[in-house]
């Protein structure tokens, strides 16, 4: 059978020809795998994995929606998610915008929750297009999750046939579903589902099925196969982040992509180094906040069986001069959180300096010329030994140090 996008547009190919892949395209898969395992494995307080993760559903939300015209901030997406944005008349459609997505993610997440996770089709993609379209005002003719009946085009980019859509997003489910893409073990599963969403996405915007939403779909199906092949939810969001952050080459080099003739490996190397980036902010995140478990149990064990009042209020003093950034100086240290400013309301002035003189002595806190801070980069000493450097800022008043492997 003769179909007229053959002609229109030769770089639909189904074809992915990642044996052409530079080295470096690999060097880029191999880390990502690394870093999406390293992130689904690391265990978190409940509440620090909680608000990572709605940090980055937020900028992913933000970024699907941002990319396509939407104004709203990352801040007024969060209250949004929350339930406490109210938009004049004017702009709810940019509310409306956002809730669909949002209704969107949560219904993957609900069913891959669940193990109900549905096999990518062009049934579902048609039901991603329905969901992000719902209660928008739409050109005439655009019917939400159905396949466009005219011709559609961006700047200079034509959309493929109408009536070829329907097929060619056939062919593309059967495609991704078939043995190119097939997992048989799961030593590969992670770098597979990341090569299968970029590519589902870049044929999603090629064929342009729909009369409006293209691009929205496009990432959420990205999305949906990342999600739904074990790769954490955080770094689920990211490509999204990355094409918003970096919005002019995205369009670059989906369109260099077509007309390269459907070469592939560009955009894609260009999406998984932003993947990359993504993962390795994340983690710097997750360091973080395990630097921070560490220092409060570290802190504890100081204080061991201590229940004194004094001990419990130099314990207390200790954990918040740890959560902030700058040094404090003697005046404010006092009033710098609501405990401590109730546990010295009674106290002498003096209190205050003898508490902090004994968590000198104790190594807990040091005195810089801008005032006192904790001494959490202490704990750094418990680091594997490595040939590389460890080097402090010059604030913390702690020297450049090298820990050294033993011969």
């Amino acid at each position: 059978m003769n179909y007229k996008y053959a002609l229109s547009h030769q770089w639909l190919k189904f074809k992915a020809q990642l044996d052409e892949a530079p080295p470096r395209f690999w060097i880029l898969s191999g880390e990502a795998k690394s870093k999406c395992e390293h992130i689904a494995s690391v265990p978190l307080k409940p509440a620090v994995s909680l608000k990572l993760q709605a940090v980055y559903l937020v900028r992913g939300i933000r970024a699907t929606v941002a990319i396509e015209g939407n104004t709203l901030s990352e801040e007024q997406v969060k209250q949004r998610l929350e339930g406490t944005l109210s938009l004049p008349e004017s702009q709810e459609y940019l509310g409306t915008e956002v809730d669909n997505i949002i209704a969107a993610v949560n219904q993957i997440g609900g069913e891959i929750a669940e193990h109900q996770i549905p096999k990518l089709s062009v049934k579902l993609i048609k039901e991603y297009n329905r969901l992000i379209l719902k209660g928008l005002k739409l050109d005439a003719g655009v019917i939400p999750g159905e396949i466009r009946v005219g011709s559609f085009g961006v700047a200079h980019y034509r959309g493929a046939p109408a009536d070829e859509c329907e097929y060619l997003l056939e062919r593309l489910c059967e495609w991704l579903n078939g043995p190119e893409f097939d997992i048989p073990n799961d030593k590969n599963r992670t770098i597979t589902a990341i090569l299968k969403a970029i590519i589902a996405h870049i044929y999603i915007e090629w064929i342009h099925p729909f009369g409006d939403g293209n691009g929205r779909v496009g990432r959420l199906t990205e999305f949906f196969i990342l999600l739904s092949s074990g790769i954490p939810s955080p770094a689920a969001h990211l490509l999204s982040n990355h094409y918003n952050l970096t919005r002019s080459e995205y369009y670059r080099h989906l369109d260099e992509s077509s007309r390269s003739g459907g070469n592939l490996l560009p955009f894609m190397e260009y999406a998984l180094q932003g993947f990359v980036d993504g993962l390795r902010l994340q983690l710097k995140d997750i360091r973080n906040q395990q630097w921070n478990l560490a220092w409060e149990s570290f802190v504890y064990e100081h204080f061991g069986n201590k229940t004194s009042p004094s001990d419990q209020r130099r314990c207390h003093l200790v954990l918040d001069l740890s959560s902030s950034r700058k040094p404090v100086t003697l005046e404010k240290v006092a009033l710098l959180t609501p405990r401590l400013a109730a546990a010295y309301a009674t106290k002498r002035p003096r209190t205050v300096i003898r508490d902090l003189n004994r968590l000198i002595e104790m190594g807990l806190v040091q005195l810089t010329k801008a005032g006192y801070r904790a001494r959490k980069r202490s704990i750094l000493a418990f680091l594997p030994l490595t040939h590389e450097p460890i080097s402090e800022s010059k604030d913390t008043g702690a020297a450049t140090r090298r820990r050294v492997a033993p011969a």
